[in-house]
């Protein structure tokens, strides 16, 4: 049997995923709002870390070079909710750190104390981050005045 479904102009899909984060930014919020977690709730966060707009520290972005949870439950400060992002402070390993996440990043947010669950699709772009060396000519050559005055002569020619 042929599926004579016609496919549809309205992207629900899209929209329904909207809708779910939406959700996630209410919880926070409450949580920002009080300052502290309701009861035994406490929250796994999983977000896409090269995702456009996630800023996580360099040493947090080498060890999860795709993907990374987070856990808001005892150790958590600072946390600001705005309409497309978040940023929370964490500690990893005793070292402090502020992380940005935008909700489009998410990909999953769960409350094990009340067994709730979204699932989601990382919508949006990755960032570009390009591995590449250290740059060797940025440098400027700065030649000392031989003339006594105080004008300094700055080369920016490429170094060979």
């Amino acid at each position: 049997m042929a599926d004579d479904t016609p496919e549809s102009l309205i992207p629900y899909d899209e929209i329904v995923q909207e809708a779910l984060r939406e959700v996630v930014g209410r919880v926070l919020r409450e949580v920002e709002a009080t300052g502290a977690l309701p009861g035994g709730h406490h929250f796994y966060i999983t977000f896409k870390t090269r995702h456009a707009g996630v800023s996580i520290p360099k040493h947090l972005m080498e060890r999860f070079p795709d993907e990374m949870t987070i856990v808001i439950q005892h150790r958590f400060w600072d946390l600001k909710v705005e309409s497309d992002h978040f940023s929370v402070g964490l500690s990893f390993g005793g070292v402090p750190s502020t992380l940005v996440v935008p909700f489009a990043a998410v990909t999953d947010f769960v409350d094990p104390a009340v067994d709730f669950s979204l699932k989601f699709q990382a919508s949006g772009e990755l960032a570009a981050r390009e591995e590449h060396d250290e740059p060797q000519n940025d440098a400027p050559v700065i030649a000392p005045p031989d003339d006594g005055s105080n004008v300094v002569a700055v080369d920016f020619t490429r170094k060979k």
